[in-house]
């Protein structure tokens, strides 16, 4: 008696069935896959433009606030630059760059501008916006991924986020936002002076659409000394992973800084917080909808399957199948029909996504080999789970009472 030839008979036979049962696993299994899909590239995405607008913590004077941060308020309160090394000698996870500030109003050529000091090496690791004109250091890092200089993290290389060596900002260059750059007239290579200091413009910065399009970079010791300010800053710029914040990372700072008030930038820092969540959520609906919907389709299939085939069964028990012969002839085509639902719910699933992802999220959506494994073991799983008591209730029936009844 071969086993397998009598499964493929079976399901030859009852083909409507099987392709009703088949549907329920299929649909779940594509909205599965489709969710992922998009939910995955969709986080990437958004870490890319986090990475790209910069830090999302801010350490500040305790007695300052963020309007004065936003404002560079020339009386903005200080504090000492040695806060920097404090956070950098501690072991808190999360802190993936630095980018101490020193900012104040100044006027140059009548016009009222935001000049900052910065540390580059930091401030350039913080900004990978700032990529596209060329400085960087090789050893600065991509966000949340302290350990690879491509952005591996994020699945994808972003060209914006391309590490290329040049020397750091000297000591009397200096950044021109746009903003900046349109007011002033100036170029690459032209100079400017502020407050009897000679600058060259090192680089125009492109565009962000932040406060960085009105503000002058220099050297944070350069502009020390040009507002007559020794060893002091105003802010410190942190970029930290998303997940360590919600794990406590802003606690940990203010242990080792207690006088300093320590904020998110709420807007960023949701922004990614607040869409993996809702994915995930979305993910846990339609997981739970595909595991009633499916479990009871397939459930349902078996059990009138069992109810149809008693005579069948019976013969093949009294012909000398033994009651596990039974039990895996059910569970074989529940095996099967979770194998050809898993198959082609990924590869539909996938198809789905690469569809609607440009369309809902705005974004690129590629294949998730991974997804593929998922996709089996959940099918599989349910069709077994869902059969297992029609082919037990099967495998214990009396061939003697099933003929006597027919």
């Amino acid at each position: 008696m071969n086993l397998g030839k009598i499964i493929l008979k079976e399901l030859l036979e009852r083909k409507k069935q099987f392709i009703t049962s088949f549907i329920a696993i299929l649909l779940g299994i594509i909205v599965i896959v489709a969710v992922k899909s998009v939910s995955n590239s969709s986080e990437k995405a958004v870490a890319i433009q986090l990475d790209n607008l910069g830090a999302n913590i801010l350490v500040l004077p305790q007695t300052t606030t963020i309007d004065n941060y936003y404002a560079a308020d020339i009386n903005a309160p200080e504090m000492p630059e040695e806060y920097v090394e404090r956070i950098a000698s501690s072991t808190i996870q999360g802190v993936d760059n630095m980018s101490p500030k020193l900012s104040a109003r100044i006027f140059v050529e009548d016009y009222s501008l935001v000049l900052t000091g910065i540390l580059p090496k930091n401030e350039l690791a913080s900004k990978p916006i700032w990529q596209t004109v060329g400085f960087s250091d090789p050893g600065l890092m991509a966000a949340c991924d302290p350990n690879n200089i491509v952005n591996r993290s994020h699945g994808f290389e972003d060209p914006r986020l391309q590490r290329k060596s040049i020397d750091s900002l000297g000591v009397n260059d200096c950044l021109i936002g746009s903003d900046v750059a349109s007011q002033l007239d100036v170029d690459k290579d032209s100079g400017i002076q502020i407050r009897g200091t000679k600058l060259k413009v090192a680089e125009i910065l492109p565009q962000t659409g932040t406060v960085d399009d009105g503000r002058i970079f220099v050297h944070l010791h350069t502009a020390q000394k040009i507002l007559g300010k020794e060893k002091v800053i105003n802010a410190i710029e942190i970029m930290g992973c998303c997940s360590a914040i919600t794990e406590g990372l802003l606690g940990n700072l203010r242990n080792i800084l207690p006088d300093t008030k320590i904020t998110t930038i709420n807007h960023i820092v949701q922004t990614q917080v607040e869409t993996n969540e809702t994915m995930a959520k979305f993910s846990i609906i339609f997981l739970i909808i595909i595991i009633l919907v499916g479990g009871i389709s397939i459930g349902n299939y078996m059990w009138s399957n069992v109810e149809e085939r008693k005579k069948e069964i019976g013969s093949l028990l009294a012909i000398g199948a033994s009651p596990g012969d039974i039990y895996y002839i059910f569970i074989g085509k529940a095996l099967i029909l979770g194998l050809i639902g898993g198959v082609a719910g990924y590869v539909f699933g996938s198809l789905a996504g690469m569809i609607l992802g440009p369309q809902i999220a705005g974004v690129k959506v590629l294949p998730i080999p991974i997804l593929f494994i998922w996709s089996m073991l959940l099918a599989v799983g349910i069709s077994i789970l869902a059969s297992y008591l029609p082919a037990r209730k099967a495998a214990k029936m009396d061939p003697a009472l099933i003929l006597q009844e027919t």
